[in-house]
């Protein structure tokens, strides 16, 4: 191995790299043409003094020491990223970029509507939105501010619980006109179910919370939470879904509400070293005010 350190620029080419699966897509990413590309992938190979991909008919492979050494680049992608972000925020104004990250669900139907309130507020904000059901590490700087359906286990992360955010089963107005509405958990083994593709933890322990549900065959099945709210949507079964959203739409109606309760434990978390950082102290006030809010509207507080 040389003794000269691969330069940054050598790290991000070779993620790319990785990614895309060949120079020419690596070099569009990045805006550097194919030989420039290449070079560097040589000049990193050259300097750590083993290869880092095979050529295939597929693309670029590979190899086992490029993948031992992928998230270490990673990290420091994510700091870079991190730094930019710190930089960005250096002034007396509330300004520069924060990077959110939250579920599908979450980032695709919950948040536009707070980020797009803080916007006004705070025009010189930039957000960097990953709605992502892969997990972001707030200690790797991964982003900045999480919004988290589980209780935070990490160290050094300043953490707000939000609530609880109820769930349960939804159909469209037009299915159970066809189909009719099941009376017990029971019924459902007659029904046209929305499920999951893969059985994750977070779903055991659905499960393992509703010992009446029956050994169902899922007529749809879909890893996405939101493929899985689209068909709710356009009348396809009866799935699961947030109250919430199901309330948005008169047309979907709860389905053996006193039957299945399940409930989503909600949190906001950032790293303790952003919490003087204005720009993450809005974005952070703001992310609470609003969840809140979603999770408990002001009609259902004033009526209790």
């Amino acid at each position: 191995m040389s003794k000269i350190e691969p330069s940054w620029d050598y790290y991000r080419t070779f993620l790319k790299v990785l990614k895309e699966g060949s120079l020419s897509a690596a070099a569009r990413e990045l805006g550097l043409t194919q030989p420039t590309v290449g070079r560097h992938v040589d000049a990193m190979e050259e300097m750590l003094g083993f290869p880092l991909f095979t050529r295939s008919p597929q693309g670029l492979l590979p190899t086992d020491a490029a993948r031992a050494l992928q998230p270490y680049a990673e990290a420091l992608a994510a700091t870079s990223a991190a730094l930019l972000r710190a930089a960005s925020g250096q002034q007396d104004t509330v300004s520069g970029t924060v990077r959110i990250s939250a579920s599908e669900v979450i980032g695709i139907e919950v948040l536009p509507p707070i980020l797009a309130e803080l916007h006004v507020q705070y025009p010189d904000l930039t957000i960097e939105l990953s709605a992502s059901d892969a997990i972001e590490d707030i200690l790797r700087q991964e982003a900045d501010i999480a919004v988290r359906m589980a209780v935070p286990s990490q160290y050094a992360l300043v953490a707000l619980h939000i609530g609880a955010v109820p769930l349960g089963f939804h159909a469209h107005r037009r299915y159970l006109d066809r189909r009719g509405t099941p009376a017990t958990l029971a019924d459902l083994s007659r029904h046209s179910l929305i499920g999951y593709d893969r059985e994750t933890a977070a779903i055991r322990a659905i499960i393992a919370r509703t010992p009446g549900l029956p050994d169902v065959r899922f007529a749809l099945k879909a890893d996405s939470n939101l493929a899985q709210l689209a068909a709710i949507r356009a009348g396809f079964g009866i799935g699961i879904c947030q109250n919430a959203l199901a309330a948005r739409d008169p047309d979907i109606l709860p389905v053996l509400a006193d039957g299945f309760v399940m409930k989503l434990e909600t949190w906001l978390v950032m790293h303790e070293n952003l919490k003087a950082a204005p720009r993450c102290r809005v974005v952070f006030d703001a992310l609470a005010k609003g969840l809140r809010t979603y999770i408990r509207p002001p009609e259902i507080m004033a009526a209790q």
